[in-house]
């Protein structure tokens, strides 16, 4: 008997009768000998610590034994087919499942990461174990993450708040993402973590005074029910009063609703009959009641929420519940997930999964690592709408969505005959966004010759948009091919390339391996059709051809035309001037959303520039040329505009952010990049923007970027 392995059974002593765990136990303390932590401390500690975090949720002897040994194929030279012998393919189907991808192969810490997401939820399809054990290894690491440099810990705590913590709390396990959510903070933000936690301690004593008040009014006021209770306090954590002062622009003193009170009890009738009791004590607020009972959460979260007009004329929220669905709000999936007698209780399982059967549908047709990372943001870890059928059944969406989303929600031929939509019973267009409480009727026409392209930028859901390329993909195959082909060779073009000359067939066959393509055809065709961008093609074969050529990266692409640029009459409005010539001035680049001014120029119009331009607000420019001008309605036309980036000279750099331009539409009409000291990389870009928050919106996912530094728009 092992020395953990005793620690183990001590303090979770229903695991102590299989010896398929403690095997696991030894095999991992033999495996892991002599490794380190880089906190000093044995390896072993971090696998042990795991299988405590997979105790305390009640997994099955399955869970701890894969979880104990999750790191053993990855760090030693144990393997996972020795594994499968001497345990058994169940065991070694979910450590595989768990191990990471290792990131050799890919040409960014995005797709590696994608790619790594991909085989998880592949694994956790099959068994949701996988997910959960994952999610347990990130939160002892998240734990430990102080023996990391800085640019660790921030990496992978961004990482933490973007995946791990809306994973844990679409699967229910609302103890992960609190803690995931403030540890994050903790070091994302620290300054702002260390503040209100101290905030929080210093009004301890005060908060639970107010509290132990509230509970005893409540054990007062519903005794006389007779209903079985148990009621509690806790403040709210310390992520989500960060959240809150970020939201609605206030200081901690200044928020007023930081605790929450929750009443269990065992019915469902009981939740109803204390809701109305306690909103005889206390005055609700308006439009802060939600009934998750009737309508469920799609990670399985039931509750009556509603938020409370205190004595003292500060708001509070009461929660009511019963205990079977406090079990799961706690605990999620891992609360239903239960092994015996070889049964698994898949069939309750399979509709409160419904969502991961959906992202196993679409992730297939997403070939590309961005967009599948951008897709699981928005589609699997944003907000949600309910809406109804005529029928009265719900269909739950993403915030966003539109009566195409809804369509092919129900069947993919409903989706692709859809002509029209009505909500509430009234026509819309098919781009209007349904709200939650919205009942949509789809209109269809089996004459309908399907979908049209522009339905891609109209709907939400990665489903939907799956749904829509594979239609294109498999009916008009050779008018994708002729459009991949043209979308290629102008893409080639715009980077000063012909694109005979990119076309080798060495460098054709590593696009095939990577994208699983057949031939030039094929992708030619996943062009065409959506499921490849232009960008991802030519960013690989450009970069095979210069290093082949010797060609340095501190190069000028492609210059873009000289001298001011003149915009149509309808762009800019001249006060009292509605025939003057107008021209954008190139000292500042001024986009749509800019705050502008007028400058009279002889004999060329007027001058447009930013108001903070420094060349209008020069002593020497007349004060008396000035004139007013405004943006005007003018949607079509597109502004030169210039940035700088700066980061790190890794690998692959500039063809990670000419990627990510392309595959936003963007055409760069001129890159200057060059390395710098201290190993530094520098990127001036020129290109074309229609406004300022879409300039804005691109810089930002540059920023996202793990090599990036800094990002910001350059005045000539």
């Amino acid at each position: 008997m092992t020395e953990y392995y005793k620690k183990f059974i001590e303090s979770y002593p229903t695991y102590g009768n299989d010896p398929l765990i403690e095997k696991a136990f030894d095999v991992a303390e033999k495996a892991h000998a002599g490794q380190l932590r880089a906190s000093g401390e044995p390896y072993i500690i971090h696998p042990y610590e795991v299988v405590r975090i997979l105790a305390e949720l009640g997994l099955d002897s399955i869970s701890i034994c894969a979880g104990m040994l999750h790191d053993v194929p990855e760090d030693t030279e144990y393997t996972l087919e020795q594994i499968e012998k001497e345990f058994n393919p169940e065991i070694a189907r979910i450590v595989d499942g768990v191990t990471k991808l290792t990131r050799f192969g890919f040409q960014s810490k995005e797709e590696a990461q994608a790619e790594s997401l991909r085989k998880m939820f592949l694994a956790m399809a099959s068994d949701i174990r996988v997910i959960i054990i994952k999610l347990a290894d990130r939160l002892h690491n998240m734990r430990t993450l102080d023996y990391k440099n800085e640019e660790k810990r921030r990496e992978k705590s961004k990482e933490t708040l973007e995946i791990y913590a809306p994973l844990a709390h679409r699967l229910g396990i609302n103890t992960f993402k609190w803690e995931f959510e403030d540890l994050s903070l903790k070091y994302l933000e620290p300054q702002a973590y260390f503040d209100i936690a101290a905030k929080l301690n210093s009004t301890r004593a005060e908060r639970e005074n107010y509290i132990a008040g509230i509970i005893a009014t409540l054990k007062e006021k519903l005794a006389p029910l007779g209903i079985k209770t148990e009621i509690e306090g806790r403040p709210k954590h310390i992520y989500s009063i960060y959240k809150k002062m970020k939201t609605k622009a206030k200081t901690f003193e200044e928020l007023y609703d930081l605790v929450a009170v929750r009443i269990i009890v065992e019915t469902v009738k009981d939740c109803y009959g204390v809701l109305g009791a306690v909103h005889t004590i206390w005055r609700p607020l308006p439009m802060r009641f939600k009934d998750y009972i009737a309508v469920p959460k799609q990670n399985m979260y039931q509750s009556l929420h509603t938020t409370l007009l205190g004595t003292d004329g500060k708001p509070f929220e009461v929660q009511i519940r019963t205990f079977e669905m406090h079990k799961t709000a706690e605990y999620g999936i891992a609360a239903h997930w239960k092994y015996k007698d070889g049964t698994t209780g898949q069939t309750d399982l399979d509709k409160k999964l419904a969502w991961l059967r959906e992202l196993m549908e679409w992730q297939n047709d997403m070939k590309d690592s961005r967009e599948f990372m951008e897709a699981l943001k928005i589609n699997f870890f944003s907000d949600n709408v309910f809406v109804f059928t005529p029928k009265g059944d719900v269909k739950d969406l993403v915030k966003g969505s539109t009566p195409l989303d809804f369509a092919y929600s129900i069947h993919s031929q409903i989706g692709h005959k859809c002509v029209g939509a009505k909500v509430n019973g009234r026509i819309v267009p098919l781009n209007y966004e349904l709200k939650t409480g919205d009942i949509v009727e789809v209109m269809t026409n089996p004459n309908s010759k399907g979908p049209s392209r522009d339905w891609l930028s109209m709907v939400k859901t990665a489903a939907a948009r799956s749904k829509i390329r594979a239609w294109f993909k498999k009916e008009l195959k050779e008018e994708n091919i002729h459009k991949g082909r043209e979308a290629l060779e102008q893409g080639a073009k715009r980077l000063g390339y012909e694109l005979h000359t990119l076309l080798k067939p060495e460098w054709l066959k590593g696009i095939y391996k990577k994208y699983t393509l057949n031939n030039i055809d094929d992708m030619y065709a996943a062009v065409g059709y959506g499921g490849l961008a232009a960008s991802q093609i030519l960013s690989r074969l450009i970069e095979l051809y210069r290093k082949e050529n010797h060609i340095s990266d501190a190069v000028v692409v492609k210059q873009p035309p000289k001298g001011n640029k003149s915009i149509g009459h309808d762009a800019v409005i001249v006060r009292g001037q509605p025939d003057m010539v107008v021209r954008l001035a190139k000292c500042c680049n001024p986009l749509p959303g800019d705050e502008i001014i007028g400058y009279v120029t002889r004999g060329r119009g007027v001058s447009v520039h930013r108001a903070d331009c420094s060349n209008i607000n020069d002593v020497d420019f007349e004060p008396a040329r000035r004139i007013e001008v405004a943006w005007g309605s003018e949607e079509t036309a597109k502004y030169m505009v210039e940035i700088q980036i700066n980061g790190h000279d890794t690998p692959g750099l500039l063809a990670e952010i000419s990627q990510l331009m392309f595959s936003l539409g963007y055409s760069i009409a001129a890159i200057n990049a060059r390395s710098m000291k201290n190993k530094d990389y520098c990127i001036n870009l020129k290109f074309e923007v229609a406004a300022i928050r879409d300039l804005q919106a691109l810089m930002e996912k540059i920023r996202r970027i793990p090599s990036v530094t800094e990002v910001f728009r350059v005045n000539n």
